[in-house]
């Protein structure tokens, strides 16, 4: 056995202060930061289990040794041999990304099974010397005399198999976390539990100037069940969800500091929680989830940078962190985002992934910072249509399941897949290809069709004779009445009284449209109201687009195209800063007439970076839109899409498909 050394440990510091007007006091993570063969860890605070034999054993073996790694085992055999213990190692170096050798310094072996059992003590001791492990522990129902390379401990209370760490002077055993440093900026704020149903603020960092450290820990430690389906999935969120234990900034360093941590978690994403996802922190968002576009409009924060082709792409918005950290790591399973006019959509289409506009009301949106009520709705970003669908078929309550076929219509418009509109022949190839094996997975023809004609053919009596005359200014007034009157308002005035009649500061996209709110007032949006209701019973009636059946549920599925691999580079000044969406367009479909809308990645085409001189690859993304309700038809419609290879899952990193 060699004697285990006593690695780097850090004590954590406080929260850095966001507002020149006042410290932030939140309750912040005090665990420490070790290292392990040059990979850093987060040991928290809390205690999960004790083995007081800990504290005896490595005394006079460990003496300068505070914190010691160790691996929790079970086994049911009533034999336990080296072999076991080499089959249980390679498994865990094959399923987790947070144990590795180094937890290996320690060993605790808990049995399982039934009747008399032991531990082969010869091969034992040689396993024991080929890990370099300095203390072997088993359970006291082990027969006795099992080998001198064990020991014989009690651990307090159950855990799940996996890397720890234990107190060498205590014996007390806390959760292992892997450090992943953020490179892309996608996280405002990592975060740890505080073992109370509420979150603590995590400001532990590796070396490196690139971004916050997230703390993810092992994936052992979960088990798929029918009460936890979403075990183990590591997930990011947006920052308008208020999180309990948690401040929310929206983007805006002014709100992060004014308001205290929240007391309560939103349903939308303590659902997600108590099904088995595991949060570990607040992703960044375009102020208020409004309108914000790099380099100039991003004053509070900084942009998340994009991972896909040069790295210096646009990464759209506003769930610009989610959509970006899926993008950029494999560590990362799934994020939540927001969708009010496009925010999933277009990240998705800009990272290549699998993300959604859910139907209107799929869950509730409480403790969220609203961006327009009656709009506002939340999705997931996932690299893999398994993993989406597997999500949103049990966060999404409200919906069946139970379709006995597909639909067999595919309405395609015309006018969105020509040359006008997707100028590159190569991802007009892309496109073709995928259509092409679209109709031949739902056994149907795609039916060419134009939604303005169709309009004009069959809208109701005393309706503008056109869909820009009625609603070219209705999503615009929408969000920005509603966000000015129900947040802006309310915030100024709060602000004001805090700090002697100040006003705070807010980013200018944001600002321009609180502005437009302020001028339109709500006369303008109630008659914006109107006209978006109009166009959503038109929609699932009489344009019979979003018609509802009793088979496929949906009578067909809309498609359009959403990313076609054209460069749009973060650092490029395009003038002032922009009002809100001003038209009607495919994206708005889904806004108006709150049905659901899925981004799917369907390839990767070439272009010639003026960032690294080199040939770099963009995605290629098609939307498909279904009628209101059938979210769960479409989640299983992609799985099985993905099954046959029609659909793929993407890689994180600069492309899709390495």
């Amino acid at each position: 056995m060699v004697k285990f050394t006593n690695s780097a440990a850090v004590l954590l510091g406080a929260l850095p202060v966001f507002n020149p007007f006042v410290s932030v006091n939140a309750d912040t993570a005090h665990g420490r930061v070790t290292v392990l063969n040059g990979v850093p860890y987060y040991v928290g605070d809390i205690a999960v289990a004790h083995i007081p034999e800990v504290a005896v054993s490595s005394s006079n073996l460990l003496p300068d040794v505070d914190v010691l790694p160790i691996t929790v085992i079970s086994s049911n055999s009533s034999s336990f041999s080296g072999t076991e213990f080499d089959g249980v190692i390679a498994d865990y170096l094959a399923r987790d990304d947070v144990f590795s050798i180094s937890f290996l310094s320690a060993v605790y072996l808990s049995y399982t099974g039934n009747g008399a059992h032991v531990v082969e003590g010869e091969s034992i001791a040689t396993a024991v010397d080929k890990h370099e492990t300095s203390l072997f522990f088993v359970s006291p129902t082990y027969a006795a005399n099992v080998s001198q390379s064990v020991t014989k401990a009690y651990l307090t209370e159950a855990i799940p198999d996996g890397p720890y760490f234990v107190s060498t002077k205590s014996g007390q055993v806390f959760e292992a976390h892997r450090l992943y440093e953020d490179t892309h900026y996608t996280f405002l704020e990592p975060a740890v539990s505080d073992g109370h149903g509420g979150y603590r603020a995590l400001s532990a960092n590796s070396e490196g100037i690139l971004g916050p450290s997230i703390a993810v820990p092992s994936r052992l430690y979960y088990t798929v069940t029918p009460e936890k389906p979403l075990a183990g999935l590591r997930m990011g969120v947006k920052d308008i969800f208020h999180v309990k234990g948690l401040r929310t900034s929206g983007g805006n360093r002014a709100y992060y500091s004014l308001y205290e941590p929240r007391n309560a978690t939103g349903t939308a994403i303590q659902r997600l929680i108590n099904l088995g996802a595991v949060f570990v922190g607040k992703m960044g968002t375009v102020q208020f989830a409004n309108g914000d576009r790099p380099t100039a409009d991003w004053v509070d924060f900084h942009c998340p940078f994009n991972p896909r082709g040069d790295g210096y792409q646009v990464p759209s918005g506003s769930s610009s962190g989610p959509g970006a950290g899926i993008g950029a790591y494999d560590w990362l399973d799934i994020a939540i985002g927001s969708d009010t006019g496009g925010s999933m959509r277009g990240p998705a289409g800009a990272q290549g992934l699998y993300g959604n506009r859910p139907s209107t009301g799929a869950v509730d949106l409480d403790e969220v910072i609203p961006l327009c009520d009656g709009l506002d709705t939340t999705g997931v970003f996932a690299r893999s249509a398994e993993t989406w669908a597997r999500v949103v078929s049990v966060w999404y309550q409200n919906f069946s399941a139970d379709y006995s076929s597909y639909p067999d219509k595919i309405f395609y418009p015309s006018a969105s897949f020509v040359e006008d509109a997707v100028a590159s022949s190569d991802a007009r190839r892309v496109i073709e290809q995928f259509v092409s094996k679209l109709e031949r997975f739902l056994g149907a023809n795609r039916t060419h069709v134009d939604v303005d004609a169709a309009w004009n053919s069959t809208k109701p009596a005393g309706a503008p004779t056109t869909l820009q005359d009625m609603l070219h200014y209705t999503y615009g007034t929408l969000i920005s009445v509603y966000q000015w009157l129900h947040l802006g308002v309310p915030f100024f005035a709060d602000y004001a009284t805090k700090y002697d009649s100040r006003t705070p500061y807010i980013n200018p996209g944001p600002l321009l449209r609180w502005n437009i709110g302020r001028e339109r007032g709500q006369a303008g949006w109630d008659e914006a109201w109107a006209n978006k209701t109009t166009f959503k019973d038109w929609w699932s009636g009489a344009a019979g687009f979003g018609a509802h059946n009793n088979e496929s549920c949906s009578e067909g599925i809309y498609i359009y195209p959403n990313s076609v691999g054209t460069p749009n580079y973060r650092d490029e000044y395009v003038g002032p800063p922009t009002p809100p969406y001003w038209g009607m367009s495919d994206s708005n479909i889904a806004v108006f007439a709150a049905v659901p809308d899925l981004v799917v990645p369907i390839g990767e085409i070439p272009y010639n970076s003026t960032k690294s001189g080199k040939a770099e690859y963009l995605p290629v993304t098609i939307s498909i839109v279904a009628a209101r309700g059938c979210d769960l038809m479409v989640a299983s419609m992609v799985r099985e899409m993905e099954a046959q290879e029609i659909l793929k899952p993407v890689a994180a990193g600069t492309m899709l498909y390495p």
